[in-house]
C-alpha cells in the first residue's frame, strides 16, 4: 500500500485526498441524462468499489458520502479486497430531530466513522444574524456525538463555517464547496479561501474540478495551493484511470513538481507534436 499525505481530524488519521462518490452514485451536475448514465454505469457495488480500491491501494483510505445500503456494500468489498478499513465520512440528511436519529442510528449500523449533516440540513439551520447554529442544528450534532460518530458540517455556504466557529459548536471539520470555477460558489473564491484558512478546523474541500467543467490540473493546482497543510479534498472519478490520474496530480501538486500523466490528444494538437514525440 501506497502512503498519502495525511491530517488529523477529531483525533482520526485522514488522507489529505478523499474519494468521493457524487461521480458514482449518478449526481453529475450537468443533466438529468448524465445523471442516469452514471447510474447506469455504476449498477452495481462491486463497480464503485473497484475505483474505491485504488483510492485505497495509494493510501487514500477514506470515502464521504451519504449513507446507504450500495456504498456499504462497495466499502465492504474494497476492505475485502485491500485488507484496509475505509473511513466512512456519512452526510446523511433528515428534516426533524426524530428522522435525525434514524438516520445516525443507520450511520452507525453502517459503520461510518464521520456523521456530518448534509447541507440541505445544516444550510437552513444557521443563524446569520447572531452567527451561531440553531438550536435544533446543535442537538443535531450533538445526538451524532453521543451515538459515538465524530461530528462536521457538510455545507454549501461559508456562513456555517463562521457560525459555528463563533458559537465554539461541537464539529470536527467542515465539507465545503471550493473550485477556481467559482461553480456553486455562494461569494467570490478569495473570499471562501479566506474562510477556509481562518477555520477553527479541518476543511474538507468538494468539487474541486467544479463538477467536470475544470481540467484535473487546473482544478487540483487551484485548490491544493491556497488551502492549508491539515485541510483535504474530495475527489470523484468515474474510472480507475480518472482515479490514478487525480491522485498523481495531487500528489505532483503538494510536492510541488510536474505531474507524470499523459495528455489526451486529438488531431487539432498534431501542429504542437515535436519530432519523435
Amino acid at each position: 500500500m501506497a502512503n498519502f499525505p495525511r491530517t488529523t481530524v477529531g483525533g482520526i488519521s485522514l488522507p489529505r485526498l478523499i474519494c468521493g462518490s457524487n461521480a458514482m452514485l449518478g449526481y453529475s451536475h450537468i443533466s438529468a441524462a448524465r445523471d442516469k448514465f452514471i447510474k447506469e454505469l455504476f449498477d452495481t457495488p462491486a463497480k464503485m468499489a473497484k475505483v474505491i480500491e485504488v483510492f485505497v491501494k495509494h493510501g487514500c483510505d477514506a470515502f464521504l458520502s451519504s449513507p446507504g445500503d450500495f456504498a456499504r456494500q462497495a466499502l465492504d468489498l474494497t476492505e475485502q479486497r485491500t485488507g484496509r478499513k475505509v473511513i466512512w465520512i456519512a452526510t446523511p440528511s433528515a428534516g426533524n430531530v426524530e428522522e435525525w436519529k434514524i438516520a445516525v442510528e443507520k450511520c452507525v449500523k453502517q459503520r461510518a466513522t464521520f456523521c456530518l449533516p448534509h447541507m440541505c440540513v445544516t444550510d437552513v439551520r444557521l443563524d446569520g444574524l447572531n452567527k451561531r447554529l440553531t438550536p435544533e442544528l446543535s442537538e443535531f450534532l450533538s445526538i451524532a456525538r453521543k451515538a459515538g460518530l465524530i461530528p462536521g458540517l457538510s455545507t454549501h455556504t461559508p456562513d456555517a463555517v463562521i457560525c459555528a466557529d463563533s458559537s465554539n459548536a461541537d464539529v470536527e471539520t467542515y465539507i465545503q464547496i471550493y473550485n477556481a470555477a467559482g461553480f456553486l460558489c455562494q461569494v467570490e473564491t478569495d473570499w471562501i479561501a479566506k474562510v477556509i484558512n481562518e477555520a477553527k478546523k479541518p476543511v474538507i474541500v468538494i468539487k474541486p474540478l467544479a463538477a467536470g467543467k475544470l481540467l484535473p490540473p487546473t482544478g487540483f493546482d487551484f485548490v491544493w495551493s491556497t488551502i492549508r497543510e491539515r485541510d483535504m479534498v474530495c475527489a470523484g472519478a468515474m474510472s480507475v484511470y480518472e482515479a490514478e490520474e487525480d491522485i498523481e496530480l495531487s500528489h505532483a501538486c503538494i510536492e510541488k513538481r510536474k505531474a507524470s500523466v499523459k495528455l489526451q490528444f486529438t488531431r487539432s494538437k498534431e501542429s504542437l507534436m515535436k519530432e519523435g514525440n
